[in-house]
């Protein structure tokens, strides 16, 4: 065939290649995926065929090897044969009553029991948090497992490595674990691995992307948890990564960006169950199980009004379902008088946006801490999107002033249950990121909680339909626009 044939056969090829997409497209696409998230693969895909089908081929699968989430269900299976009878619990004249069921979701989705006898304090400050955990890899004497998403050490950090440096020196066991993209890609992301190897701490990059290497997934998975956990008896978790509160990046330095955070430390069996989060990822990435001597906790349950119940869930692509999205479906809907929720990202699916807008529409008071400024140009326009929703169901919505970032993630139900971790309420964390959450019933810790979110009332300002309806057309185009590309997972 000459060239001049095939130059005119081109035209048609082309056009029987973008049928075939379509219809094959039509038959793949909505298999197992919620409507939205379908109708928006599909739009993408329509309207360009082979650029949109390399893109799903790239982004459109939000499982993990079978290899990785087989390794997520041989640990489950270890957590649920070693804590059996600990959720033997009898319940207690004090708790709700939905509160008993919400508790077995989450043992059958993430394998972790409810476990009484913790102490738990909120750490607000960003220094101080650091410090904290600093204090505590001090103390260690077994072992200190880290992860974060972003680890870098800066001069808002130099502390806590240093600490790390000592315990490693004195022979206690340090492992470290970070999300290999979200780390490298920050200005300090290499020089941090360089330090870390040099000092001869044993570090692994989670989730790392090698397709010529035979690794193959879906690029933007990401390992969004953040645990620190000392001789399992004394662990951290919250919001905050380690890393300056400028995240070191020009653009955030120029615009006098800071992220603000909330951690919480956690005295008692619990943090069991979070050192039990960091094996599984640290199996993951090594096929190595800690021995039983380093791994098995000195733990102590607490007493008194300021022991509470906690439960750790992990959510993220290695598990059968969105665990963190059906628990916090399932406590908007326990909720009776109060749900405060704080979540710098909040492009929620339908049925979280249903379960929030009815719980206002059936009289519970319900408010929405977000951002005034944010650092993600779509996402941020994208939660925008859904403020006259919400706003005419009665949700309350208070934007942090900037140029704070406000990166808090927890909510309140009435005066029960807090959960606090690092799952923001929007599609990405739900489907695409490894998350955890940590859920606490008791009074006295929802107090505290309740002291935090105060504050955020008194440095934000609350918006109101009628304002945001005046705001100009442009923008409301844009949030609408941006609003389509979130459903794209």
């Amino acid at each position: 065939m000459t060239w001049r044939k095939l130059l005119k056969a081109f035209p048609t090829v082309i056009l029987v290649v973008d049928i075939l997409i379509r219809i094959v497209s039509v038959a793949v696409v909505p298999r197992n995926r919620r409507p939205s998230s379908a109708m928006a693969w599909l739009m993408a895909i329509f309207v360009a065929p082979i650029p949109g089908s390399v893109l799903y081929g790239l982004l459109g699968s939000t499982k993990l090897p079978k290899d990785r989430r087989d390794k997520q269900r041989e640990i489950n299976s270890l957590i649920l044969e070693n804590t059996q009878g600990l959720d033997n619990r009898v319940p207690t004249d004090t708790q709700p009553p939905w509160f008993g069921t919400v508790v077995q979701l989450n043992r059958t989705l993430g394998a972790m029991p409810l476990i009484p006898g913790n102490t738990a304090r909120l750490l607000p400050d960003y220094a101080g948090s650091i410090a904290a955990m600093t204090e505590a890899v001090d103390a260690a004497e077994r072992y200190v497992h880290v992860e974060f998403y972003i680890l870098t050490r800066d001069e808002s950090t130099f502390l806590f490595f240093d600490a790390l440096k000592r315990a490693h020196d004195r022979g206690v066991k340090v492992r470290v674990l970070y999300d290999h993209w979200a780390t490298i890609r920050n200005p300090q992301g290499r020089v941090t691995r360089t330090w870390l190897r040099d000092a001869g701490i044993r570090f692994e990059e989670m989730l790392p992307f090698h397709p010529t290497k035979g690794m193959w997934r879906r690029p933007d998975l990401r390992n969004h948890r953040k645990i620190v956990v000392v001789d399992g008896d004394v662990a951290f978790t919250g919001s905050q990564n380690m890393t300056d509160p400028s995240y070191n990046k020009r653009g955030n330095i120029r615009r006098g960006l800071q992220w603000k955070d909330l951690m919480v430390r956690v005295d008692g069996p619990a943090a069991v169950g979070l050192n039990a989060l960091f094996i599984t990822d640290w199996y993951s990435e090594t096929d190595e199980l800690p021995t039983d001597a380093e791994a098995e906790p000195l733990v102590e349950r607490r007493s008194g009004d300021d022991a509470y119940e906690c439960q750790v869930v992990p959510s993220g692509p290695g598990f059968d379902g969105e665990n963190n999205l059906r628990l916090f479906n399932a406590l908007v809907y326990g909720a009776q008088e109060r749900l405060i929720i704080a979540s710098p990202y909040f492009v929620p699916d339908e049925s979280m946006l249903y379960a929030i807008t009815t719980a206002a529409e059936r009289g519970v008071d319900v408010q929405l801490f977000a951002c005034e400024v944010a650092d993600q140009f779509l996402v941020y326009h994208a939660q925008r999107s859904y403020y006259e929703t919400l706003l005419r169901a009665g949700v309350r919505i208070f934007l942090y002033e900037k140029p704070i970032v406000l990166h808090s993630k927890h909510f309140t139900v009435d005066d029960d249950v807090a959960v606090i971790g690092s799952s923001n309420m929007d599609m990405r964390s739900f489907s695409l990121n490894f998350e955890v959450s940590l859920m606490v019933r008791g009074a006295g810790f929802v107090d505290q909680v309740r002291e935090i979110e105060a504050d955020y009332r008194e440095k934000s300002h609350e918006i109101t339909l009628a304002g945001w309806l005046t705001r100009p057309a442009p923008l409301q185009v844009l949030d609408n626009v941006a609003r389509l590309t979130a459903a794209v997972q």
